[in-house]
């Protein structure tokens, strides 16, 4: 299984394009369409915040009868919040996307990210769903162009392809990913979609992507918010030719590490851009007495604005990550607990260690960095993804909407 270049058409079969139709204020690419050249497979997993928006609603619903021909997304508006209009429109855009593609509208999925609480210019939706569908293509540049119109404060793009061998055929998993704020488990500001060219059911299909999302996006915390919008889309139109998986099949375990495998590069990407992010911090836990402890604390450590701002200040301040384990909940003896950042241990059963500080000072000026918490309790383990609070967190976020 090997990590090659490309973008979300690296699959056979599919298609993507990336206009700038008006709903961004900067004439930045804003719609983006992703299209199979047959009926795929489909899987999806869905925010779990009670407020949803309704691009997504639409998406649940369609993504219940297990087969898709194509997605379409916008940055720019959430079409989140104001009432059954916003639901009508996403049902239009879905129509307007299955009358060009020759579908039934039910395999359409729609999605939507950006501000709250506005309604779509469905005018410039509709001129845009006519421009990105005449300007699909297979090519690396439309698919990165897909993957530019569903970025919003995102300052780098995320996509990742794998490769791997199944039955003497060449199975291509790729992904792309939107998200830089409002980011936290249970899913967060992001929307994936994933494409691949393996035949596989959408009851196995949803199992891979349930346990790679639980292993991947929902492991990564920017600030410890969750937005309305967010979901993580699968397409598998079968065009590599293999035999369909099955829950009985000896293949399924490979699609299942693919898919996973790109989860876990876009999850890393996204952690890495968290808004105003200088620096991608991933905490770990082991020994810990069970996974749900394990959790608490890498979730504690990973939310915490104390930890966070003193990664951005490069301040060895072990003790907000010893205070942050307290609080969250997991039972543990912090006279038990070591500490340490990289490979410097700083904490020793829950205690200070004379440590050398220009040390420590250099390990926290990389940009990447390891805090892995030791404990003694037994033998599970956990691990999160975060990156550090900067000024420019507060700037972004101070004027979003304007």
């Amino acid at each position: 299984m090997k990590i090659i270049d490309g973008g979300i058409t690296a699959p056979q079969g599919f298609y993507a394009a990336g206009v700038a139709c008006g709903l961004k204020k900067n004439g930045q690419p804003d719609l983006a369409l992703i299209a199979s050249d047959r009926p795929a497979s489909v899987a999806g997993v869905f925010t779990r915040n009670v407020v949803k928006g309704h691009s997504l609603q639409l998406a649940r619903e369609h993504i219940r009868n297990g087969l898709a021909r194509a997605v379409v997304i916008n940055s720019g508006n959430a079409n989140a919040c104001v009432g059954q209009p916003g639901l009508d429109d996403a049902r239009t855009m879905a129509a307007l996307v299955a009358h060009r593609i020759g579908c039934p509208i039910e395999q359409v999925l729609t999605g939507s990210t950006g501000v709250i609480g506005k309604r779509l210019d469905m005018n410039a939706v509709s001129s845009g769903i006519d421009a990105a569908y005449a300007s699909l293509a297979e090519s690396d540049e439309s698919a990165h162009l897909a993957e530019r119109a569903i970025m919003t404060t995102d300052l780098i793009p995320k996509e990742r392809v794998v490769r791997f061998q199944l039955d003497g055929r060449e199975i291509t998993v790729a992904g792309m990913a939107k998200g830089s704020g409002m980011i936290h488990p249970n899913m967060a500001t992001m929307i994936s979609v994933i494409t691949t060219d393996c035949a596989v059911e959408p009851a196995v299909l949803q199992q891979s992507l349930t346990a790679a999302v639980n292993k991947t996006f929902n492991r990564v915390s920017v600030d410890g918010d969750t937005s309305v919008c967010d979901m993580v889309i699968v397409l598998a139109n079968g065009a590599a030719g293999n035999t369909l998986l099955t829950q009985t099949s000896d293949g399924t375990h490979l699609l299942a590490q693919a898919i996973e495998l790109v989860s876990t590069e876009l999850s890393r990407l996204i952690a890495r851009d968290g808004e105003g992010a200088t620096k991608l911090v991933e905490v770990q836990v082991n020994g810990a007495a069970s996974s749900d402890d394990a959790y608490k604390i890498v979730l504690a450590v990973a939310k915490s604005p104390l930890v966070k701002t003193a990664i951005f200040g490069e301040d060895a301040n072990w003790g907000r990550v010893l205070t942050a384990a307290g609080y969250s909940g997991a039972d543990f003896n912090p006279d038990g607990c070591d500490i340490y950042l990289g490979n410097l241990k700083v904490c020793e059963k829950g205690c200070a260690l004379l440590f050398d500080e220009v040390l420590a000072k250099q390990i926290l000026q990389q940009k990447d960095i390891l805090i892995r918490i030791e404990l003694s309790e037994g033998v599970a383990s956990d691990r999160m993804w975060t990156c550090d609070f900067s000024y420019d967190y507060v700037r972004i976020n101070g004027s979003y909407r304007t």
